[in-house]
């Protein structure tokens, strides 16, 4: 019988994504606690290829004629609600931010507390370098889209590697600036929601730049991203905007507004 919606066959990536977080998940504590680093990245590894599988099932459906327009439509208020859910996400740890800096509790007197306020991040430095590259990859990701568009696909491949690019050395950046801090994330309150707020966000980018990895794999070999089939890379072109938008704010909460108030 026909039907409007796409009634998912059952699919085993749910549980082995849910798995694979946890794995993931443990093998930090692993690597914070004993320095089994070679854990962590081939539980990660394990993570991107879930990633990967599930994609490409989610992809290959739409051959099959199973992405009629009420599911399109279902998948872009999906990531919309999703983005939201993450928009309500990082509010909890701005939220946490500001509530002990504007009112910082007795044991720490100030923010940032007295004993750190000579390790703080300079705002100018690495921070600065990582928002001219989110930035830029932002244009490429607008650019890609607009090539794509007007099906230009040599631009299009330039501007997902300068996209993919941005993010590796942003990633590669932020892990320099955490090795090279002296606080950590047990470094009282402070500490804590900085490297919750830097690390998760830093998670967030892996997870955009899977995506957008994965739609660059697809244009590559002509597969299904084309002018009017391209659902796939809007999503994680949003996605990747809403990376943008937490890092704007995080710069300028977190490090420079910070910064300013030793």
């Amino acid at each position: 019988m026909y039907s409007c919606f796409h009634l998912v066959n059952n699919s085993p990536w749910p549980l082995f994504l849910s798995l694979s977080i946890m794995n993931f998940l443990f093998s930090n504590v692993f690597w914070w606690h004993y320095n089994f680093i070679y854990l962590f990245f081939m539980n990660f590894f394990v993570l991107i290829l879930v990633m990967f599988f599930w994609l490409n099932d989610v992809d290959s459906e739409s051959f099959f004629g199973l992405h009629t327009g009420m599911v399109v439509n279902g998948l872009r208020i999906g990531i919309i609600l999703f983005i939201v859910s993450e928009v309500c996400f990082f509010f909890s740890f701005f939220w946490s931010f500001f509530h002990n800096c504007w009112s910082p509790s007795i044991l720490i007197y100030s923010w940032p507390p007295c004993n750190l306020s000579n390790f703080i991040i300079d705002p100018f430095g690495l921070p600065l370098l990582n928002t001219i590259l989110l930035l830029s990859s932002g244009v490429s990701i607008t650019m890609c889209h607009h090539n794509i568009f007007f099906q230009n696909a040599i631009m299009t491949n330039i501007s997902f590697l300068l996209t993919i690019l941005y993010g590796l050395i942003f990633l590669f950046v932020q892990f320099s600036e955490y090795q090279l801090s002296n606080i950590s994330i047990n470094s009282t309150i402070y500490g804590s929601v900085f490297f919750l707020l830097t690390g998760f966000h830093g998670l967030h980018v892996i997870v955009g730049l899977v995506m957008i990895s994965y739609s660059f794999f697809r244009f590559f070999l002509n597969l299904t991203v084309s002018s009017n089939h391209m659902v796939g890379f809007e999503v994680a072109a949003w996605y990747w905007h809403f990376v943008d938008v937490v890092w704007l704010f995080l710069y300028i909460f977190l490090y420079w507004y910070g910064y300013n108030m030793i």
